[in-house]
């Protein structure tokens, strides 16, 4: 009797998601609640949902905790911090995939704008790639570095391959503060410095260096603390 109880309650729940959807109103609890049926088949997945909320505070902060930590709620096993953790890579490349590419960039911050689309929700440290003929149209857009640039460092080697697989005359660079700000650090201005002159040996211009946190970039080559670096 309990378990035809259970299903019957997710079967409502599954209901008022096909008819209703989800949007700024939906309760988070019933958010989570709704995609934890698909980790855990039996247990009452509601109360694991508030459990979620009580201990990160929010859906967005839920998404972006480390897997860990998702791990130390009561209720949440490794196959469910995974599925928790899939959400934002999935919206990430659903917006790189909706997004319309220009086929040609007519100022820097039209790159800027470009670029903060593709760094949706990551919450570690991403080095990338933009290449460019030397009209400014896109040839490609490639991750180069995943993690902190001060203790990973970026490789001048690995620039200089991506650059020769697309031909470029141009390119800039990207990376993320996260939870940070977007103001360039140390070792962000001694990468770009290290860049901009090993590029220069083959011909092809660095653009611009943009650091981007919070939704929002800054653009070293626009900023008149940077700007000679690009020259």
């Amino acid at each position: 009797m309990a378990e035809n109880l259970h299903s019957g309650h997710r079967q409502r729940v599954r209901k008022e998601f096909l008819e209703h959807g989800i949007d700024e109103n939906t309760p988070a609890h019933k958010v989570f609640e709704l995609l934890l049926f698909y980790s855990i088949p039996r247990c009452d997945t509601n109360e694991i949902a508030h459990r979620l909320l009580e201990r990160f505070g929010s859906i967005s902060a839920v998404l972006d905790a480390p897997i860990e930590e998702l791990m130390e709620v009561k209720g949440i096993s490794e196959s469910s911090a995974l599925l928790l953790k899939l959400v934002i890579p999935i919206a990430r490349v659903y917006k790189c995939e909706k997004q319309k590419i220009p086929v040609k960039f007519n100022s820097l911050d039209e790159i800027g704008d470009f670029l903060l689309e593709r760094y949706f929700g990551y919450t570690q440290e991403v080095f990338s790639l933009v290449c460019l003929d030397g009209n400014g149209r896109f040839l490609s857009c490639e991750i180069i570095e995943k993690g902190d640039i001060a203790s990973v460092g970026v490789s001048a080697r690995k620039i200089i391959q991506a650059i020769s697989k697309t031909n470029a005359r141009c390119v800039a660079l990207a990376h993320n503060h996260p939870g940070g700000v977007a103001v360039p650090s140390a070792a962000d201005i001694s990468v770009t410095q290290m860049i901009a002159e090993a590029v220069s040996h083959i011909d092809v211009k660095l653009l611009d260096h943009f650091i981007i946190a919070n939704e929002d970039y800054v653009s070293m080559a626009q900023s008149a603390k940077y700007r000679e670096i690009f020259k």
